[in-house]
């Protein structure tokens, strides 16, 4: 008789119930900076906070040497708004493994294309406009603009740029194009990794303006010429050529590069190992952090 094989149970990351916890009782891993108190995301998560409540619970673990404390593994701004409110507690996930968890590394701030999406689903809602406004940080004007961001904009290029850091702008010059010229347009600003509104006007002026919509001519520089744009045009097309050859002869130093980002992320999402770091080595913690935030190059 062949005895019944039981798959391994999984461990849950987390425990079952969701706890109140007192903010006195939680240690933070990091200090909240005075600059990032001025950011317009701690701004943004101010409004909300104020407006709609906390959406998403702050995650801890238990302290392994202080009763009844917490370790903060993600949620650093959010509590910080709150003990700023003057709240006493805080409902919290609770994670059963001393790792540093932090999504807010592992997750891009949100895209334009996702905003629009998310404030149409809560127009559609029937979330006053002015709400909305309030928890976003926004004037009414501005949300107002948000709302019709993706107008003129063909479905193909907003699923090529659905999750990329793209201003409003941006969408303004692409509705000058034809829908195929707005595909090709996503396609190498995807490429090329630049999503500004100078290299998108470049893109632009260099469209054949067959490409463009009734009335969607850009106003060319006074000294640029046509014969210039369609130079400009090939020149770029080389430069393209250029780096993708480039791209090709670097692939190995870019792999040990991404070999030891992918180390250090690692190394410094371990809470142990960061907490060590910090009462014993500050100066190499802040910049194995550069490293892995891609603010210093790896040699």
């Amino acid at each position: 008789m062949v005895a019944e094989h039981k798959p391994p149970r999984i461990k849950s990351a987390f425990e079952a119930t969701s706890i109140q916890v007192p903010l006195e009782r939680i240690r933070p891993l990091r200090p909240v900076s005075g600059k990032t108190r001025r950011s317009t995301k701690y701004a943004q998560i101010a409004a909300s906070v104020a407006e709609v409540g906390l959406i998403e619970p702050p995650i801890v673990v238990r302290h392994p040497s202080e009763p009844d404390a917490y370790l903060l593994l993600d949620g650093h701004l959010r509590v910080e708004i709150l003990r700023d409110r003057g709240a006493v507690d805080v409902l919290c996930l609770v994670a059963t493994d001393d790792e540093a968890f932090t999504y807010n590394k592992r997750i891009s701030r949100l895209a334009a294309v996702q905003e629009h999406r998310m404030i149409l689903q809560a127009v559609d809602r029937n979330v006053p406009e002015e709400r909305l406004a309030r928890a976003l940080n926004i004037d009414i004007s501005t949300l107002r603009q948000k709302k019709r961001a993706l107008q003129g904009i063909c479905p193909e290029a907003v699923e090529i740029l659905k999750d990329k850091p793209i201003s409003l702008s941006v969408f303004s010059i692409l509705r000058r194009m034809m829908p195929l010229r707005q595909m090709e347009a996503a396609e190498m600003m995807v490429g090329m990794n630049r999503y500004s509104k100078g290299y998108v006007q470049a893109l632009l002026v260099a469209t054949p303006e067959d490409q463009l919509v009734q009335d969607g001519k850009p106003k060319a520089p006074k000294a640029l010429t046509r014969e210039q744009v369609v130079l400009m045009e090939r020149e770029t097309a080389r430069l393209d050529r250029e780096i993708k050859v480039a791209e090709q002869s670097y692939g190995p130093d870019h792999l040990r590069m991404v070999l030891a980002r992918t180390y250090l992320t690692k190394l410094v999402a371990n809470a142990r190992v960061e907490r060590w770091l910090q009462q014993h080595q500050p100066e190499m913690l802040t910049e194995f952090r550069k490293l892995v935030d891609g603010q210093t190059a790896v040699a």
